[in-house]
């Protein structure tokens, strides 16, 4: 695969499109809407759940199982704790794979995630696959081997999103989130090579959210996904904001209040994926005074920086990049943190 230049915590393709980040919002749309995932992409697995006692994330104990079961990259795994209708506990192992990997790869993962989980908990194990890479004819649903008559065997349920490109209606009417969802990747593969049609296929997609009747949050959600897989570069993307602020205003509808919030949250995310909230008291300084500079501007950074060498409790440090989320003016977010400053 052909290596692109690194900028701004993202490769940049061909025709300057930046390389887009999928394993992150991947990651947030399954937590946010686990439910809607199992119904759109595994209808009879979600028919088997017992929704009305919640479900529970067990991240910390997949990575105990599988840390040592690296065998190609993945772009997510999840494991999900709930309860099937006639009261038993299950597990629900989700993949989410964005390569193609030759040979037995992927589903030499599958098997060794899932027996290590049996093992582990002593419970069944529920497989599901979401094949998002670009190669048509890969389709992994089973790992077997055999050996003097000893056979082993694991079939597991596959997804293949180049297979929606077909159902494009049935997606565009849909009001499941993870429609929003595939149809993004789609776009955001299709338009790796073509900047302008990325403008134009995104600024759709975010128009498709208001005119879906969504609530506000829901659509913050989702813009956000598509914010990040279909990234722009830095000229396309002021022509993508001033199109969606003329639209809002049209619509009289101010859904995405604020362009510096959702890049300040994206700013400290990617700084946490980073690494940078287990690093220094200077890499939290550092993250922060470039957050105020993208957001308030080289003055108020400044004087940021000034207050910032004067902090030196990381829970404080961690409340004021919070403060940048709401902060509605420079001046404000100063105040906050004076407040946070020693005794002199």
């Amino acid at each position: 695969m052909q290596e692109f230049p690194r900028v701004g915590g993202l490769g940049r393709g061909p025709a300057g499109v930046p390389m887009s980040d999928y394993d992150s919002p991947w990651k947030e749309a399954l937590e946010r809407y686990f439910p809607e995932f199992l119904d759109f992409f595994f209808p009879a697995v979600h028919a088997g759940i017992d929704w009305g006692r919640g479900h529970e994330f067990l991240d910390k104990e997949l990575e105990r199982v599988v840390r040592d079961a690296e065998l190609g990259r993945r772009l997510c795994d999840k494991l999900v704790k709930v309860w099937r209708k006639d009261g038993e506990e299950e597990r629900v192992l989700v993949h989410v794979e964005v390569q193609s990997q030759g040979g037995d790869a992927f589903a030499n993962r599958m098997y060794v995630y899932n027996y290590r989980l049996y093992d582990r908990y002593n419970r069944k194990v529920a497989s599901l696959a979401v094949l998002a890479d670009e190669d048509p004819s890969w389709r992994p649903d089973r790992y077997e081997y055999e050996l003097w008559g000893t056979r082993v065997e694991l079939t597991f349920p596959v997804v293949k999103l180049l297979d929606f490109r077909e159902r494009w209606t049935e997606l565009e009417e849909s009001d499941n989130p993870f429609a929003t969802v595939t149809m993004a990747h789609l776009q955001a593969v299709q338009t790796a090579r073509d900047p302008k049609a990325r403008v134009r296929l995104k600024i759709g997609m975010v128009k498709r959210l208001y005119e879906k009747g969504l609530n506000r949050a829901d659509v913050l959600e989702l813009f956000r996904f598509i914010d990040w897989v279909m990234a722009l570069p830095e000229s396309l993307e002021q022509t993508f904001w001033a199109t969606i602020q003329v639209y809002e205003e049209e619509r009289m509808e101010k859904y995405i209040t604020s362009v510096e919030r959702i890049g300040i949250k994206k700013g400290i995310e990617q700084g946490i994926e980073q690494g940078i909230e287990k690093g220094s008291q200077e890499g939290r300084r550092r993250l922060i005074l470039g957050l105020v500079r993208k957001r308030f501007g080289d003055a108020c950074a400044t004087e940021a920086e000034t207050i910032l060498d004067r902090i030196h409790a990381t829970a404080n440090l961690d409340l004021l990049a919070e403060a940048l989320f709401d902060a509605p003016s420079a001046a404000e977010w100063l105040d906050r943190a004076r407040e946070l400053l020693p005794p002199a």
